[in-house]
């Protein structure tokens, strides 16, 4: 008997529950079968409770988009907008009532004082009688929050107030009758509009290709390539008022320039320079960088082709970074090897008396590939990956103050990090062991590479986890799966910091059949003095001389199973200062609640600053205040916009209010954490969601949502939108109650882990007196659409069960391929989420004892399979497999194929139509509805 499926008898005796049902045939669905389910739905006179959450409502919901919050913390600007139909940007005054709207309007923007807001306005979702078909730009409206006068612009793509807020920067698309220049020539410009907010005057720039404004907001700079490529150029224009007069710094027939980048604190930028070929569709040749003092317009040559190490050359698509002291510059090169490539042009032969029998012409239409056992990447991965390497960046680094070039990056060493110090920089390669990512997983060798001259200095071999250097250069640590090593980067002396220290900084709930990563670095401190590292819980400091450690949170995480994390509130500031005050997040590892404390650095002991039986995400600090945007709900409260006006969270004000009756109108339930033990005896946790008019002593149907460990939901509002997740209150308000159970894992028995953990769940549930045990409907996507299908096998607890995108059989998912990346699956079942720890030539076993199909013939529970046939990640084919096992065996099953649809459906048709599936599926087996057609009889095929 296969070793998994012993351990379950017994618990099968004490809760099974089956019924006797009989297979329905395959369907094929038709385009017109979301239209008749619809109208099946919806069949005017149809009493639909006023309490019942309905796929409509769920369509009308609406939800806030891109909040942002104004650089002083008094504005607050948000979309909102129902999933189908109209939105609107509202822009509201953080101290008062005062609000502003933007009909349509999506992404909003504010300047620094919020004295102005801007947002795209979409098209309307209804066309209105004299919109022409081809309107579908969006446009840009300007409002004034003093006023409310507002200014519109047509045809813009994108928009950006400068630093100051005096201007904006409007970047329209192309007219349309420049399409098949655009299409000659790919980096024509764009027409590129400077308005000045204070006078309402407005500059248009055509043909625009780059253009950056600096930090101080006084210099704009751009380049032009327009259709005759006569009149390109590099030009420059003040920002000190409307009126001011452009500079011409550089221009030719045909000339490219790009990657401006400025230098934000000398008041200079760099940029590349290249000729366009016009024969080869105006592909830029080899670059040449350039630095511009913007005070006086003086240009000076930086790095020209000839001065690019041999094997390199240096090309327009760039990457140029200026250090913070302003005496280096940042670039990349490209594999010469690879530009040659795109300079070599197909001959097209010409079908002539002489060349008709010749196999070189023949040959050349080949269409096909060479797959090689020892390529370092499987083919499909090696195409995925194939224009990320043609066009690779090796980065090199100009000294501004000895005029020379350092090549930093190589063909052994491709990956280097861009540092701010003059000491030493750190450098990765994949190479040696790309070939093991097929099964295996991601190393890389790592070197110290010396800026001034360099020279590589090898660290790590073949590691698989990530290293760090310090902010300064001085030191580099570095987690091996169980300890943190720090190496003096001058002396080369390491150190093992946390070998005498009993708490773990692995990863403690890990049950993958991988090495335990870490918690992370959480930053470092000026000078290098000290490292801030996580472990599961609290925030650890250790002295980079001495190696000696304190806990910044004094072991209060560990204590009270609350997970402490930084919030960095100066995203520019790149160390933590003596005494810095720290703001930290909280999550509650047990009661699953959310809050913000603070720390010290250098100090031991936390204080509360907000904690509730809720969820907290903080969206934004203002950039030029202490202000900070978050976010508070629960299951039954929507996730509205508050701000604090300072860091201790004193008085926050709740800026939005929307679905503040969301109870009252519907009949949405409330969420309670659940325990219970295992099979083996383990403590479980899972969310449970009453239906909306629970009465106790009355046992309701259950919908078991899962996949790995979903109890940190317990304080999350599920909002409401239409894909392949159930929308919970339009169970709860019909009825059910929903139940999101926590699923632990071992290796190498992924399948039966599941059973272990849900089966004794739902016994939970129905000793609770809330579960009909004859009611209950399982239903998981991907991988636990897998778990569905495998635990269908091992118990007949569950009425229907619904499994999205499964694997049907792990011996043959195990060598297919994530069409996605490219990469084969090999790894996930030996290293990662589907836990099998071994080649299927180690041990046969656990891919057959996990696989559903093999026991396809103990499934009594009613199926749904979903699959879209262009899934990215799973290939459909599993699914077919487990289809068609299921229709050999005579077992009740249904399998909806979409049609062109990737993991995770994309289509509102298709979304909906599956959602609208799963209900009525779960309302037949679960509620005792009657049987729509399609779960009858199925869907005949009547041509497209």
């Amino acid at each position: 008997m296969p070793y998994f499926h012993i351990g379950l008898l017994h618990y099968m005796d004490v809760i099974h529950f089956s019924t006797k049902r009989t297979a329905i045939p395959m369907l094929s669905i038709k385009k017109t079968a979301f239209c008749l389910v619809l109208a099946l739905l919806f069949i005017p006179g149809q009493a639909i409770s006023q309490d019942q959450f309905t796929f409509e409502d769920v369509m009308k919901f609406e939800d806030i988009k891109t909040p942002v919050i104004s650089a002083d913390g008094r504005w607050v600007a948000y979309g909102v907008w129902p999933e189908i139909g109209d939105g609107e940007v509202r822009i509201r005054y953080v101290d008062d009532s005062r609000t502003h709207t933007i009909d349509r309007g999506e992404r909003p923007q504010l300047t620094h004082d919020g004295s102005w807001a801007g947002a795209l306005i979409q098209p309307p979702a209804v066309p209105l009688p004299d919109t022409q078909s081809d309107d579908t730009h969006p446009s840009l409206v300007l409002l004034s929050t003093a006023t409310g006068d507002t200014i519109q612009f047509a045809d813009v793509r994108s928009f950006s107030f400068t630093e100051n807020g005096e201007w904006t920067l409007i970047r329209h698309y192309r007219p349309d009758d420049l399409d098949d220049a655009a299409k000659k020539n790919s980096r024509l410009g764009y027409p590129v509009t400077l308005h000045h907010l204070s006078s309402g005057t407005s500059r248009m720039i055509p043909f625009v290709h780059e253009s950056a404004a600096d930090s101080s907001s006084s210099l704009f700079a751009y380049s032009t390539v327009d259709t005759s490529g006569t009149i390109n150029s590099l030009r420059v224009i003040g920002l000190s008022g409307p009126d001011e007069d452009e500079l011409r710094l550089a221009g030719g027939d045909n000339m490219l320039y790009s990657n401006l980048t400025w230098d934000h604190d000398l008041m200079r930028f760099a940029y590349t320079s290249a000729h366009m070929d016009t024969s080869r569709n105006f592909t830029p040749g080899d670059a040449e960088i350039y630095m511009v003092d913007a005070s006086t317009g003086d240009l000076t040559l930086l790095v020209e082709p000839d001065d690019i190490a041999a094997g390199y050359r240096l090309r327009e698509p760039n990457r140029l970074t200026w250090t913070h002291d302003g005496n280096r510059l940042f670039f990349g090169v490209q594999d010469a090897v690879m530009v040659q490539i795109d300079e070599t042009d197909t001959p097209e032969d010409s079908l002539t008396i002489d060349n008709l029998y010749s196999v070189e012409r023949i040959l050349r239409e080949i269409e096909g590939d060479v797959w090689h056992w020892d390529d370092p990447q499987i083919k499909t991965h090696e195409k995925q990956t194939w224009n990320q390497r043609k066009n690779h960046l090796y980065t090199a680094v100009y000294h501004i103050d000895r005029d020379e070039i350092v090549q930093l990056a190589t063909q052994t060493v491709p990956d280097v990090q861009v540092v701010h110090h003059n000491g030493k920089t750190m450098g990765y390669s994949d190479l040696p062991y790309q070939k093991l990512r097929t099964w295996d997983a991601a190393y890389r060798d790592v070197y110290l590479i010396d800026i001034q001259s360099g020279v590589h200095e090898p660290l790590l071999k073949k590691h698989r986890f990530r290293a760090q250097l310090s902010d300064g250069g001085h030191f580099t640590a570095w987690f091996d799966g169980t300890d943190w090593y720090l190496q003096n980067n001058q002396n080369g002396i390491q150190k093992n910091l946390t070998a005498s220290i009993p708490t773990p900084f692995a990863d403690e709930d890990n049950d993958r059949p991988r090495p335990s990563g870490s918690y992370g670095i959480a930053g470092w401190t000026d000078n290098d003095r000290s490292v801030l590292i996580y472990d599961k819980y609290d925030i650890w400091q250790f002295d980079t001389e001495t190696g000696e450690a304190d806990i910044v949170t004094a072991g209060t995480g560990r204590d009270r199973q609350m997970i402490f994390r930084i919030y960095d509130t100066d995203p520019e500031k790149e160390t933590f200062s003596r005494n810095e005050r720290l703001l930290l997040t909280m999550y509650h590892d047990r009661d699953k609640h959310y809050g913000f404390y603070e720390a010290r650095v250098g100090n031991e002991g936390v204080s509360a600053l907000l904690e509730n039986q809720k969820r907290y995400r903080i969206i934004e600090k203002a950039s030029g205040s202490n202000a900070i945007l978050f976010t508070q709900e629960s299951y039954t409260e929507y996730p509205n916009l508050w701000v604090s006006g300072n860091l201790m969270f004193r008085n926050p004000r709740q800026v939005t209010d929307l679905h503040s009756d969301l109870t009252e109108r519907f009949a949405w339930g409330r969420a309670e954490l659940v325990e219970w033990l295992n099979m083996d005896g383990r403590p479980v946790q899972g969310v449970l969601i009453y239906p909306g008019y629970y009465e106790e002593g009355k046992r309701y149907p259950v919908f078991i949502y899962y996949y790995e460990r979903f109890s940190q939901r317990l304080y999350e509002f599920n909002k409401p939108v239409t894909n392949h997740r159930p929308n919970f209150a339009q169970y709860t308000s019909d009825g059910y109650a929903v139940f999101l159970p926590d699923i632990w894992f071992d290796v190498p028995i992924p399948g039966y882990s599941a059973t272990k953990n849900l089966v004794p769940g739902v016994h939970k549930l129905v000793e609770m007196g809330v579960a009909d045990p004859d009611a209950i409907g399982l239903h998981g996507h991907s991988w636990s659409g897998y778990l569905t299908a495998q635990v269908i096998t091992q118990t007949d607890i569950f009425a229907a069960a619904v499994a999205g995108a499964p694997v049907g059989n792990m011996t043959s998912a195990y060598s297919g391929i994530r069409w996605g990346s490219g990469l084969a699956r090999q790894f996930q079942y030996e290293q990662t989420q589907s836990r099998l720890g071994v080649s299927m030539w180690e041990n046969l076993s656990p891919y057959i004892e996990n696989s559903p199909v093999f026991f396809a013939d103990r499934i009594n529970t009613p199926i749904m399979i979903q699959h879209g046939d262009a899934d990215e990640a799973v290939p459909w084919y599993q699914s077919i497999e487990l289809y068609l096992a299921l229709r050999r065996l005579g077992k009740e099953s249904v399998f909806l194929q979409y049609h062109d649809e990737p993991h995770h459906l994309r289509k509102m048709a298709n979304r909906l139509d599956y959602a609208i599936k799963m209900k009525e599926y779960m309302d037949h087996y679960l509620k005792g509805d009657p049987a729509p057609a399609w779960i009858r009889e199925g869907v005949p095929y009547r041509g497209e």
